[in-house]
């Protein structure tokens, strides 16, 4: 789809002569306009969701929310977390959100589901409340967890939130109650960045696509988000090439979408 989305672009900017985007240019505008799409998923799911609940949406092929939910399931995953420290696990470098987060006493069986407990996420400042209470200190079969940046490698002014800390961290007996392996993260990740690829310079001196070189990427949403994608590419192009009226086109046919889709 990229190379057709990119074709797309390339012919409505110089339509009227308003400019060229490089294969470079291209591949970042793509990025951000496929992120932002993705990110809208979550929205418009949330606002579809609540007008099924007011019963103001239809079923089966009229159900709008299944067919977000849908798109975001394919970038559903689930990782064994990485530890780093006692009870600190570092999460994938390509998480989005997380949907939660589970523990299994039964080291290395992963399918044994009778096992596995799970983690209750928390604040920072419940955690440290219900560590120091013996009443609800966690326990294996009800451990907890709460976000925190890499605790070994702080980063003045960071904030980002690169783990998780579990506990308990000890057993009764002083052992270690969590452990490599004994976490694992059912999570969303980011899209894979799109990466229009080309091989050679044609006789017209314009790049040739090449979908066999080893760092082409496709986008990763569906086709329905053909339209969405151009669009998104025009407005950022408009600013990249100094056009007014490529961001105003782009403007108002994002905002006939948005209308249409409410």
């Amino acid at each position: 789809m990229i190379n057709q989305v990119r074709n797309t672009v390339l012919a409505l900017l110089n339509k009227n002569n308003n400019g060229y985007l490089t294969p470079e240019e291209f591949n970042l505008l793509a990025i951000q306009a496929q992120l932002e799409i993705f990110e809208d998923y979550f929205y418009n799911y949330n606002t579809w969701i609540t007008k099924r609940n007011a019963r103001l949406s239809n079923s089966e092929s009229a159900d709008i929310a299944r067919g977000y939910i849908e798109v975001i399931d394919g970038f559903r995953e689930s990782n064994t977390a990485l530890t780093k420290g006692t009870n600190y696990f570092e999460l994938p470098t390509n998480w989005y959100t997380i949907d939660n987060v589970y523990f299994t006493s039964n080291t290395g069986v992963a399918t044994d589901y009778s096992s596995f407990y799970d983690v209750d996420r928390v604040s920072s400042n419940t955690a440290s409340k219900l560590v120091r209470s013996n009443l609800t200190i966690p326990t294996v079969n009800y451990p907890i967890y709460f976000m925190v940046e890499d605790p070994l490698n702080p980063q003045p002014g960071n904030t980002t939130e690169s783990g998780i800390k579990v506990f308990p961290e000890f057993l009764a007996d002083g052992t270690t109650a969590i452990t490599t392996g004994n976490i694992y993260i059912n999570y969303v990740r980011y899209p894979l960045d799109p990466n229009w690829t080309y091989q050679s310079i044609g006789p017209n001196g314009d790049p040739l696509f090449n979908n066999a070189d080893p760092f082409y990427q496709d986008f990763e949403l569906p086709e329905s988000d053909f339209v969405g994608l151009v669009i998104k590419i025009l407005e950022y192009a408009g600013v990249v090439i100094r056009e007014t009226e490529v961001v105003q086109f782009a403007g108002s046919q994002e905002a006939l979408d948005a209308q249409n889709d409410n």
